[in-house]
């Protein structure tokens, strides 16, 4: 049986929920981003201009980008910090590598 902060197909689960407004700003921008790329599909599909296709390439990495980084901040704003009040300075590690992985 999984323990309730741990989910068996993905991993750890966060200790303090997501609020409803971050869980729906982040699912908006993931689904536009999901509309992005299926329009580039469509767009490689049809032969479009390979100029075309790139610029809307970069404009999903640009949605991306910004969709982590209100990931992040929820992360540094809840996980990381209650694991600093209770001790747990090794999370520090932990986002030195997320900020590697984001820049």
């Amino acid at each position: 049986m999984a323990e309730k902060n741990h989910c068996p197909h993905c991993g750890p689960l966060k200790h303090t929920p997501r609020s409803p407004e971050l869980k729906a700003d982040v699912a908006r921008r993931v689904n536009r981003a999901v509309g992005q790329l299926n329009g580039i599909r469509t767009m490689v599909e049809e032969d479009r201009y390979c100029g075309d296709v790139l610029t809307q390439l970069a404009a999903v990495e640009s949605a991306v980008k910004a969709i982590s980084r209100e990931v992040m901040r929820d992360h540094l704003e809840t996980c990381v910090v209650e694991r600093i009040q209770a001790g747990d300075t090794e999370v520090v590690d932990e986002v030195m590598g997320l900020f590697k992985k984001f820049m």
